[in-house]
């Protein structure tokens, strides 16, 4: 292999490396380091959100997404099945229900049986943390009986409160902001989050 060619292999290894999580097999066992990465809980959470799939309702104002993904083993390939899946978010002017039995932009459900979950939200507003406007963001929680518990967040490409906020700014994060997807020739816009959780 030439030199030109071996910093190129190399290169694209590190990418995938960091970017995708690395994978190895020892004693015929996957072991994987894709382990998603934890962010605050906040002071937002409410046990006891709804299950349900359609978060939405007739003059809610914000733009509808469909968010979706799969849950996964630490071995970063199995699907993981039962999974709890929480989440709760602001509504499109920044402000948490923290009180009405509505729990609105507030729910939860279990992966099925190839790890997958799926909501009908909105886009969230934002607010103001002191002196600097929060860039939109989900909170996730997620639960399974085998697995280290994981509560995080997801932020959006393109955000420009970003690149100031404490914690969307730090580098573990950079795999948890994600891109909005036109899905369809509708206009459907999606959000996919992928968790990895790790063992107990």
């Amino acid at each position: 292999m030439n030199r030109k060619k071996f910093i190129k292999t190399a290169s694209l290894a590190a990418f995938s490396i960091s970017v995708f999580g690395f994978v190895s097999s020892k004693d015929n066992k996957f072991i994987g380091d894709c382990e998603t990465t934890n962010d605050i809980l906040g002071p937002f959470y409410r046990p006891d959100a709804p299950t349900r799939y359609d978060l939405t309702k007739t003059g809610l104002r914000g733009s509808v997404i469909e968010l979706k993904g799969t849950v996964y083993k630490s071995d970063c390939t199995s699907p993981l099945r039962n999974a709890l899946v929480e989440i709760w978010h602001c509504n499109a002017d920044g402000d948490y229900d923290n009180e009405s039995s509505d729990f609105q932009q507030r729910a939860k459900c279990m992966t099925n049986e190839q790890g997958t979950y799926g909501f009908k939200t909105i886009l969230p507003g934002k607010y103001l943390n002191g002196g600097l406007y929060r860039p939109a963001h989900i909170h996730f929680r997620i639960s399974e009986a085998n697995s280290k518990e994981l509560i995080s967040q997801i932020y959006f490409e393109g955000d420009p409160h970003i690149e100031k906020d404490p914690w969307a700014s730090k580098k573990e994060a950079e795999l948890r902001i994600l891109p909005i997807t036109l899905a369809d020739t509708k206009g459907n816009l999606t959000v996919t989050f992928d968790a990895y959780l790790g063992d107990r």
